[in-house]
């Protein structure tokens, strides 16, 4: 994740200490940060206080699924800008006991008053680009927490969340990140609700100062009551009625009012509609590695469909950083990005064709289409059914060029491994800044505004359609290897997120970087593809390198086409993960510099 003023301080600081440090370095072991290594487990989260939450809970003895709760739930009061309770979330897990890897899908349904026509006619035929409540998600992260609880944890909602309700209610000192979001979003400057949590003495408040949100403690602790109230039953009804109550009970009737009264579309029944999903998670053999996705609603599976093509070069031949690397691989991202646009989406609502998408036979096909020597600047989906004998699906996708549709985006990230090597990564989202900058009324909560992902145009896979789920750009990875669990990656970044993970991926696999070294190495990104946010721009040809890149290598792309953008050198990620040695069982964590990211192991 990149922004703005702060962005650029923090990358003057990080250069005047480390103005040597190139890639040359990283590949010789030098990182910014030491890999953080155990045996018994880990987390690593985009916050400090997360992580410790989490550690927290597994030092209680909870396990990987409780631990991940806890962490998000604190997660999502000290990233309040980029996460919270009001999120969309996906997760991928592994169950060791069952030796089997699922797909939660806790992306937002579109309320049934959420129409093309409702839009067109209310709204000039636009949907409001993250700001207001005509952009807003369903919130599913607290149907995220109870399926993860139920289906796979050991302990309550009175155990998990307290850490998440002490930071709420006696407040966390801001960081440096924190403050700068809060004095650089003008949007929330709107919502007297929103000033009143994060500007409470009438201005930004600074780092170091304390940032409490009472009326979020006070949402938690309901879902704490009504747990306790049906404690007499079991487990499994003891927190199904703390969920219901967000999704059924006051707290949902209290949201659907608000919404009400303040121009949004969301009403009770959208709530007690909702569901999260637990799915089958795609996934595609790479270079002997399993790496899975989930499968719906979200864009993860375009880094499979890109890992693909990029399984049919030399990539460690190439070089690192090389032009050559670098042109092959956002060359990948564009076609792979293209098939996002036309195949990719909810399905409960359209048929994606995994069975050609990701077979090594389709790769083999639309590898073809990479120029060595030329970027391509156009939009080119492919015909996946051609390779199974399917009928090609008759399905529009188009390219806008106007308007500015950010393609970065705001989301958080924890990853938790416990001792019986159970996998949690779990990627929840505002998707920008505050998300609709709208505080919900006194429950303390902001939702997502995921709702300006849809198309408006009729057909495409993303059009929208009430109780429809957007496709996010929401996706972590979890990867399997000799059928043992191997590692959970995850990044904030919109739809940067699958080349984050994919370059992490590609570090570690292709060019036997640790973790802490995968993430540091430098990075490049693309905007060379429709946006995920309306109006969906795309900027053909897009491309962007941290400056960390050499002036050779950059001189080289643009020789090829590339529209060269040079971004800060330590700007172009916010990842973090966990790698399991399952010969020796030590974990090794890593996390980002580039933000506020933390890992433990012990």
């Amino acid at each position: 994740m990149t922004h703005r003023s702060l962005m650029a301080v923090a990358v003057v600081l990080l250069c005047m200490v480390s103005q040597a440090f190139t890639q040359s370095s990283t590949d010789a072991g030098q990182t910014m940060r030491p890999v953080i290594r155990g045996r018994q487990a880990a987390v690593a989260s985009m916050k400090a206080e997360a992580t410790e939450a989490a550690r927290q809970i597994l030092a209680m003895g909870g396990n990987a699924f409780d631990a991940a709760v806890g962490g998000q739930a604190a997660l999502a009061v000290t990233d309040f800008s980029l996460n919270g309770v009001g999120s969309d979330a996906v997760v991928l897990v592994y169950n060791a006991r069952e030796r089997k890897v699922y797909s939660v899908n806790a992306e937002p349904r579109a309320p049934k008053l959420a129409t093309i026509e409702w839009y067109q006619k209310n709204s000039g035929g636009k949907i409001p680009e993250s700001d207001g409540l005509l952009s807003g998600g369903l919130p599913g992260v607290v149907d995220a927490w109870y399926t993860l609880l139920d289906r796979w944890g050991t302990m309550s909602f009175e155990q998990v969340l307290q850490p998440a309700i002490k930071l709420a209610e006696d407040g966390f000192p801001l960081s440096e990140y924190g403050a700068s979001y809060i004095a650089e979003e003008k949007k929330i400057l709107k919502y007297p609700t929103t000033v009143k949590i994060y500007l409470p003495d009438g201005r930004p408040p600074k780092a170091g100062e304390i940032l409490r949100n009472p009326d979020l403690a006070r949402t938690l602790k309901k879902l704490v009551e009504a747990e306790k109230e049906s404690q007499s039953k079991d487990r499994h009804e003891a927190l199904k009625a703390a969920r219901d109550r967000f999704y059924k009970g006051d707290i949902a009737k209290d949201l659907a009012a608000f919404s009400e009264a303040n121009g949004g579309l969301f009403r009770y029944q959208d709530f007690a509609d909702y569901t999260a999903e637990v799915e089958t998670p795609v996934s595609i053999n790479y270079r002997g590695y399993q790496i899975y996705k989930n499968p719906s609603a979200s864009q993860g599976p375009s880094e499979l469909i890109a890992l693909n093509l990029l399984e049919g070069f030399d990539l460690k031949k190439m070089g690192h950083n090389s032009p050559d690397f670098l042109h092959t691989s956002v060359e990948a991202v564009k076609l792979a990005m293209a098939d996002r646009e036309k195949y990719l989406g909810d399905m409960d609502f359209i048929k994606i064709p995994y069975d050609g998408l990701l077979s090594k036979d389709y790769a083999h096909e639309r590898r073809k289409l990479i120029d060595p020597a030329k970027a391509s600047l156009e939009l080119r989906p492919g015909n996946p059914e051609k390779t199974t004998g399917a009928a090609e699906l008759d399905r529009p996708v188009h390219a806008v060029l106007d308007g500015n549709a950010r393609h970065e985006g705001d989301t958080s990230y924890i990853a938790v491994v416990d001792k019986d090597r159970n996998m949690v990564s779990f990627e929840p989202s505002l998707h920008e800044l505050f998300g609709t900058g709208v505080v919900m009324g006194d429950t303390g909560i902001l939702f997502n505004c995921r709702g300006d992902y849809y198309s408006l145009v009729r057909g495409e896979a993303n059009a929208l359609e009430p109780g429809k789920r957007p496709r996010s750009t929401l996706q972590s990875t979890l990867i399997m290897k000799g059928g043992q669990p191997y590692a959970i990656l995850g990044s904030p970044g919109g739809d940067d997120q699958v080349m984050r993970t994919m370059q992490t991926l590609i570090n570690m696999v292709d060019f036997g970087m640790n973790i802490q070294q995968a993430i540091e190495a430098p990075r490049w990104s693309s905007r060379a593809f429709p946006a995920s946010p309306f109006p969906h721009t795309m900027h053909p040809g897009d491309m962007s390198v941290e400056a960390r890149i050499p002036e050779a290598t950059r001189q080289n792309l643009i020789s090829r086409g590339h529209k060269l953008r040079v971004d800060a050198p330590w700007s172009l990620g916010s990842n973090a993960g966990i790698v399991l040695d399952v010969n020796s069982g030590v974990l090794s964590a890593g996390a980002d510099p580039r933000v506020d990211a933390y890992a433990w192991a012990w």
